[in-house]
């Protein structure tokens, strides 16, 4: 290969693949170097320098200086595989990096094809799956389509790059809010806390240090647009946005939203906390197959227990029943002790009028 044309291929290779000069120029110094070693077969240090302005190649073997034009056609073959190997090498660590540092944003792309289950999406240089178990329940995709993501996990596998993707994973819904909500990227609205059951529910909790701000307003949007973006992207998933405050008292009762709640007791020691709802909220408050109550007690890092209005009167009469019940054994064991006293002393005086008759006889 000629000078120009070792320039030019090295120029090509940076523009088109992203992979830095140097890096092109150090992988041609170490094909040619381990291929000219072969050659030789020699154990005599090789090296070869480039010159990266004029593309001029420098061989020595020690000190002697080698002609690489007799090295021959095999040489050349092996010294080009090498030199594949190597762009490949590089191009695999450009694409790595890049999406090492996207690992938990948002990317998209074009459903490619199908293996199985499996979706493999085209992200423009490079290809990511997206599994079965990454994908939400309810919804189906088509070849061509547009498809935002997650970026899960990025992995070195031989020559390529596995970027798992994910559209479960309660990131991507933070992601969409950062998204859709500039107060949260611009930190006027902060989200405290974030959990999800994929294609089912979302809950939210947000906070705003501004009391200017409407914190929970700002997340919905104007008529709801920017709440209605982010569920169309969730193929109708329901999100709660919930209002976060330090008073547990305040804040357990808001992530059982959208139900009632019209009382909460507490108890720190086992972080238990007993709620209270109308009669017609319970079925609300717990959701379906336990969905809301399980979720709410996830965000606040308690366990919750529900109960009604109704089962909490049950609750006082029985307690108050149980009060009466015991004023009762106490007032019989009272009367008992006194009947025990009566007894003890005609036990006395009957011992006494004894005493008076031994003496008259």
């Amino acid at each position: 290969m000629d000078k120009e044309s070792l320039l030019r291929l090295v120029e090509l290779l940076h523009k088109d693949k992203d992979i830095d000069k140097d890096i092109v120029f150090q992988g041609i110094e170490s094909a040619l170097e381990s291929a000219t070693r072969k050659h030789l077969k020699t154990n005599e240090t090789v090296s070869i320098k480039i010159d990266r302005d004029t593309g001029e190649i420098v061989a020595r073997q020690g000190e002697h200086e080698i002609d690489l034009s007799d090295l021959g056609r095999i040489t050349a073959q092996t010294a080009k595989q090498v030199i594949i190997q190597k762009i490949k090498e590089a191009e695999r660590d450009v694409i790595y990096n890049e999406f090492v540092e996207r690992k938990g944003t948002i990317v998209s792309g074009i459903v490619q094809r199908f293996e199985g289950p499996t979706i493999i999406i085209n992200l423009g240089k490079t290809e990511g799956y997206l599994p079965k178990s990454e994908q939400i329940s309810n919804e189906f995709h088509r070849s061509a389509e547009r498809v935002r993501c997650i970026v899960a996990d990025v992995k070195k596998a031989g020559h390529r790059v596995k970027i798992l993707l994910s559209r479960t994973h309660s990131n991507f819904v933070r992601q969409l809010f950062e998204l859709e909500v500039p107060e949260i990227p611009e930190k006027i609205v902060e989200i405290k806390g974030l959990v999800r059951e994929a294609g089912y529910r979302t809950k939210i909790a947000v906070f705003s240090e501004d009391p200017n701000v409407d914190c929970v307003g700002a997340c919905v949007g104007v008529r709801g647009t920017r709440i209605k973006n982010i569920v169309d992207e969730l193929n109708g998933e329901k999100i709660d946005i919930i209002r976060w405050d330090d008073e547990q008292e305040v804040f357990i009762p808001n992530t059982l939203k959208p139900a009632e709640v019209t009382g909460i007791l507490l108890s720190p020691e086992n972080q238990v906390a007993t709620v209270v709802v109308p009669n017609d909220q319970l079925s609300l408050a717990i959701g379906k197959r336990g969905q809301n109550v399980r979720l709410a007690s996830k965000l606040a890092g308690w366990d919750i227990d529900i109960i009604t209005e109704v089962e909490l009167e049950r609750e006082r009469e029985r307690e108050e029943s149980n009060g009466s019940t015991g004023e009762g054994v106490d007032e019989t064991a009272s009367s008992e002790d006194e009947t025990g006293k009566e007894v003890e002393e005609a036990g006395l005086n009957e011992d006494a009028d004894s005493e008076e008759v031994k003496k008259q006889i």
